[in-house]
């Protein structure tokens, strides 16, 4: 007898029936037997394309998770959906693409999968949007599904590093400044993308994979493997074998993404120093879950979480380097036992985190991931920001920064062409805070990265010299003083559009850890905050705020 009740799945509404043959007509005309109609019909979701490494990997990997549904008693139809890589899109217009496509990826799936009546979801994703973008998806339409992220690709090496895209972007401000010659970035762009697969740092692909596994929707050990290896093959059949059980448990995807697990999430970005962007995807997930969880939940998981991968862009280490120990496993092992996750959260294996790692070691003798008791820092990689500048919020990656203040002149940009060919022309100072406005999700359009001007500032050698204040948004790959998702962004009246230009001597900003002695201020003791600050008449006609003296802060005074 089969485990699986055709009359209580989806697929009964093109399969049952006699008024349904001209829907059987139409399947059988793929090439299928009538016995594989009676079986349940599982989505293959992947953003595959020929446009970027990123994604190239996720269609082979398809057929494993293909082959694992039918040993497993269903019938597999893959389809993809578009996608834009960031990698290709930055610095120029078509980063405006970027953002929103994430949500025609979900948009997508959603309609292939509600047309077309299928019981469950495998979904294969392999870059910065299309990971959040299948996610949402999944969530949605809360069919059974599991999630599978297609590797990061292999590392090339220039001068015995490891280099990625992101090691060239710098390279570019590198060159402008006269630092290296064109032969030199010549070799790291033909070395920087060896094999296919996503970024190799700790970027947003692979937060976004993390998190997979954290959140409870990927198969534990399963977001790290390269993209290359032979591993993935067994991974990808496990996958499709693993959404079949889900099926006959009726274990659905809003039964394991709950609020607790998004705050594993969120713990995990914070400990390896991931992506900003996560704040961005996160949310968007939990909005499909049908949970509250927003920039202020996400900030306040960032803040009293340790950082403890030591993780490029910040740290020192590319995501093969922790697959070689362990993987992610080791890492949600290191929070659970330091008490920072929730271990009962339900996963697609149909046991709770903490039973999925229980038999997990965190290895001795690496300095790749610390234990929970000995972290780099008390608090994450990656903290959230409030004040009168971002009422809002804002986001700003600190993991490894050596200098945590900056007080100098603002220079305002109104777009991120203009900033970045003021920064390729070196027309910028030490000391300096640019601010980049007018690139939030209505101004943009499309609330672009801006890893193509911060990698230039890096390669210039000025990573920690100038801060970048913007309500735009920034790659994963960005690091530095870069403050992002300034929010309300300045096309709908925010604070940052009251920001001027001029003379020297007109704006300053400055960033520092909140005292003691400001532990009434909002948000509490050690938030940060971002407050701008003007002549009392002028934030009196601005119905601006008294002027507080909190911790991070952008000051306009008079010339």
């Amino acid at each position: 007898m089969s485990r699986f009740d055709k009359s209580r799945l989806p697929s009964r509404h093109v399969t049952e029936g006699a008024e349904k043959a001209p829907m059987r007509a139409m399947l059988l005309g793929t090439g299928l037997a009538p016995e594989d109609l009676d079986r349940p019909l599982i989505g293959v979701a992947t953003t595959w394309s020929e446009t970027s490494p990123c994604n190239m990997p996720l269609h082979g990997q398809a057929q494993h998770v293909k082959t694992g549904v039918r040993e497993a008693g269903g019938t597999p139809f893959e389809f993809t959906s578009a996608s834009v890589t960031d990698g290709i899109a930055m610095g120029h217009s078509g980063m405006k693409a970027s953002l929103v496509s994430r949500e025609l990826v979900a948009d997508s799936i959603e309609l292939v999968v509600r047309g077309h009546c299928y019981d469950a979801i495998v979904g294969l994703a392999g870059c910065d949007k299309t990971l959040p973008g299948v996610t949402m998806a999944m969530v949605r339409m809360n069919v059974p599904a599991v999630f599978l992220y297609g590797g990061s690709l292999l590392p090339g090496r220039v001068d015995d590093r490891d280099v990625g895209v992101v090691e060239v972007f710098e390279g570019v401000g590198s060159f402008t400044s006269g630092k290296i010659d064109r032969a030199q970035l010549q070799r790291l762009e033909r070395a920087a993308c060896p094999t296919v697969g996503a970024c190799p740092g700790q970027y947003t692909a692979s937060t976004m994979a993390a998190v997979s596994e954290a959140m409870g929707i990927a198969l534990p050990g399963s977001a790290f493997v390269p993209a290359v290896s032979s591993e993935r093959a067994a991974i990808a059949n496990a996958c499709g074998r693993t959404v079949m059980d889900l099926v006959a448990r009726n274990i659905r995807p809003r039964d394991i993404v709950t609020r607790e697990a998004l705050e594993n999430a969120a713990t995990v970005v914070a400990a390896s120093g991931g992506s900003t962007n996560s704040a961005l995807h996160l949310p968007a997930i939990a909005h499909e879950a049908g949970v509250k969880f927003d920039l202020a939940d996400v900030a306040e998981i960032f803040r009293r979480t340790p950082y403890l991968a030591d993780m490029k862009p910040a740290g020192r280490y590319m995501t093969i380097d922790l697959h070689r120990i362990g993987g992610v496993p080791v890492l949600i092992k290191a929070l659970l036992d330091g008490g920072y996750l929730h271990g009962d959260c339900l996963t697609v294996t149909g046991r709770t985190l903490a039973e999925n790692h229980a038999d997990v070691v965190l290895p001795g003798n690496q300095d790749i991931l610390r234990p929970a008791s000995n972290p780099f820092s008390s608090t994450g990689g990656v903290v959230g920001l409030r004040g009168s500048l971002a009422p809002e919020g804002a986001i700003c990656k600190v993991a490894h920064l050596k200098r945590r203040s900056l007080t100098g002149p603002a220079r305002l940009f109104e777009s991120e062409e203009d900033c970045l060919a003021a920064v390729l022309r070196s027309d910028y100072r030490a000391g300096e805070v640019l601010v980049i406005r007018y690139e939030g999700p209505r101004g943009g359009p499309g609330m672009r990265e801006m890893l193509a001007t911060t990698a230039a500032i890096y390669g210039q050698g000025m990573g920690e010299e100038v801060a970048l204040v913007t309500d735009g948004r920034f790659s994963g790959g960005t690091r530095g003083l870069c403050v992002g998702h300034v929010g309300p962004e300045a096309a709908v009246g925010g604070p940052i559009a009251l920001l001027r230009d001029g003379d020297r001597g007109r704006s300053t900003f400055s960033c520092r850890r909140q005292s003691s002695r400001n532990a009434a201020a909002p948000g509490g003791p050690g938030r940060r905050i971002i407050r701008p600050v003007r002549s009392g008449a002028t934030r009196r006609r601005s119905g601006m705020p008294p002027v507080a003296p909190w911790s991070i802060r952008a000051v306009t005074r008079k010339s």
